[in-house]
């Protein structure tokens, strides 16, 4: 299962904390990118895969000024308390970070013009999704995700990828020396 966004007013922000432990009771995975109170109380609830943006994974981790080498320290400790199997952080056009509890990997996006950036951490789950769905890797689902991400940006508007655009982009996704 995945959920995405922001709660609409009136929604209790326990409400992907108590989506998560449903979905886990079925033996199933949830998948979400949210952010602020309705992320922290996912996490407590452990979900299978968190994606949050830098900002939001900041502030998730009460360290606003928190550098780029320390991410991947970080991450580890948040799968290590169980808050998530799978923690990737969206770093915009600095693509994407992805940690499990025995392995982490940071990945850069395409050099794409941009155009809106609306849509594209959407468009990074999405790909993700698809992608382990079709029994893909991790690491090469968070590639399509990163891909997925960027043919995003170059469309205008809230319009997302194109399946051209994220098959073409994907072979650029690459191991970043981050």
């Amino acid at each position: 299962m995945v959920a995405s966004g922001s709660l609409p007013p009136g929604v209790p922000p326990e409400f992907y904390a108590d989506v998560a432990a449903t979905v886990r009771g079925l033996g199933s995975r949830f998948v979400l990118d949210t952010s602020g109170v309705p992320l922290a109380r996912a996490a407590d609830a452990r979900v299978y895969l968190l994606k949050p943006s830098l900002h939001e994974f900041r502030t998730l981790m009460g360290e606003p000024d928190v550098d780029e080498p320390r991410l991947a320290s970080l991450g580890s400790m948040v799968v290590k308390r169980g808050w998530c199997e799978v923690l990737v952080l969206s770093l915009g056009a600095g693509g994407a970070l992805w940690v499990t509890g025995s392995e982490w990997e940071r990945l850069a996006a395409p050099a794409v013009p941009v155009k809106s950036s609306v849509g594209a951490g959407d468009s990074m789950v999405a790909g993700i999704v698809l992608a382990l769905s079709r029994g893909r890797s991790l690491r090469e689902a968070v590639r399509f995700g990163v891909a997925a991400g960027a043919a995003a940006v170059m469309n205008p508007g809230t319009a997302l990828c194109r399946r051209e655009d994220v098959e073409r982009l994907y072979p650029q996704v690459m191991t970043s020396p981050g």
